[in-house]
């Protein structure tokens, strides 16, 4: 049974390991495509490339979200850590294109080890009263990565020439996966929720009732690829030197909204929550694709950073609802289909680049959060019972 602390030794231990394990992924955010596009690859090649990362991590989770039902979290954790490390020094090493793409898709089972086990981890130690606010503090350790290590990748690689700068980006990278792995290995050895009946053992590597709030952040995902891979270069192309401060300002949006209203995620039911973030994610890409100055950039990341701050913790509450005790399988589904999209908006919006322009693709992920919109709303706000607010959750769990 989940402990009643809002926060356990090993919530704090996760806090900070997935800190360490974001910041690895984030500092490489603006810096990859550029680097990608220093040693000659093409657009569609670059969205291939960082798209693999996303596409090979997906099909791991469900298989690590059912084996979570046996297997501790902790063990996942250490083996995504070790994956992480290695890769990052062997980015020094692994020219474009065969070669990194090969290395891209072991960094990518590294992050579907960890993530996965991190997210069941904490979704397993924390109380269901207050399950909601506490997935949002948890979420903050990957804003905060995002605020700073984008930032500070752009920092590293313009204060030094090329290659070297790339070189002391990959060794950053692998420190910070060895203070990642160092954390992790601090937490209990024992599982956040044993498997609770054998019937468990028979269940699909698919969670059906996730698949709901799955397919929302799959289509959310589409956006957050394509940007990542590509604001950079769109960003350096309308002279702005730091891309990162685009992305620092979107996670301290975050940061400051989800701080103020945390609550919010167990006081309103999920769908009141879900709706109106949606809209915010629409708006935040025609802005972006008519933008051409810094001021602009900042405007549309803090309206995209509003409209996020409480989209994916409400989401994963959302699917952690549904799943029961069943919650590795559910989480496997969700996380998968989020790297799905992630892995594909990377990969097509990389063709549609190199077709037409910018404009056309950013527009394109306005269009993809319009179908996000109609989706939410015909196939579940109309059916809001499904969802169930916290309240119910309570009510449920005292039995009543």
């Amino acid at each position: 049974m989940a402990t009643q602390k809002k926060l356990t030794r090993d919530f704090v231990l996760c806090f900070f390991a997935q800190f360490a394990f974001s910041s690895t992924f984030s500092i490489l955010i603006p810096t990859l495509p550029i680097y990608l596009s220093s040693m000659g690859a093409k657009e569609a090649e670059i969205g291939v490339l960082i798209g693999a990362f996303s596409v090979s991590s997906l099909v791991l989770r469900p298989i690590v979200g059912k084996a979570l039902l046996k297997i501790p979290e902790r063990s996942f954790m250490i083996a995504g850590a070790l994956f992480f490390t290695s890769s990052s020094i062997a980015y020094l090493f692994a020219p474009p294109f065969w070669p990194l793409l090969a290395l891209r898709i072991l960094h990518g089972i590294g992050f579907a080890f960890f993530s996965t086990a991190s997210f069941t981890l904490v979704a397993n130690i924390v109380p269901e009263t207050n399950r909601g606010q506490i997935i949002g503090y948890f979420y903050l350790s990957i804003n905060f990565a995002f605020a700073l290590a984008p930032y500070l990748g752009m920092l590293l690689i313009n204060q030094f020439n090329f290659p070297f700068n790339f070189k002391v980006l990959f060794l950053v990278c692998t420190g910070l996966s060895l203070c990642c792995l160092f954390i992790t290995l601090k937490l209990e050895k024992i599982q956040g929720l044993p498997m609770a009946d054998p019937s468990s053992q028979k269940q699909p590597f698919l969670s059906l009732e996730a698949l709901p709030p799955s397919i929302i952040a799959f289509l959310i995902t589409i956006t957050w690829g394509a940007v990542t891979a590509f604001f950079p270069l769109y960003a350096v192309k309308k002279g702005v030197e730091n891309p990162g401060v685009f992305f620092a300002a979107f996670a301290i949006t975050l940061i400051v909204v989800r701080g103020l209203g945390g609550k919010i995620l167990d006081v309103y039911p999920r769908e009141k929550v879900i709706l109106p973030c949606l809209f915010n994610l629409i708006i935040s890409m025609p802005i972006l694709a008519f933008s051409s100055t810094l001021p602009m950039f900042i405007l549309a990341a803090i309206i995209w950073g509003i409209g996020s701050a409480f989209l994916y913790p409400c989401l994963v509450a959302y699917t952690i609802d549904r799943a029961g005790s069943s919650r590795g399988p559910a989480m496997g589904t969700f996380t998968a289909l989020t790297d799905l999209g992630a892995g594909m908006g990377a990969v097509l919006m990389g063709i549609i680049l190199q077709l037409t322009n910018y404009t056309i693709m950013f527009l394109c992920l306005a269009l993809t959060g319009i179908i996000n919109f109609v989706y939410f709303y015909l196939a579940i706000r109309k059916k809001p019972q499904k969802i169930l607010s916290p309240v119910r959750l309570c009510r449920n769990h005292d039995g009543g």
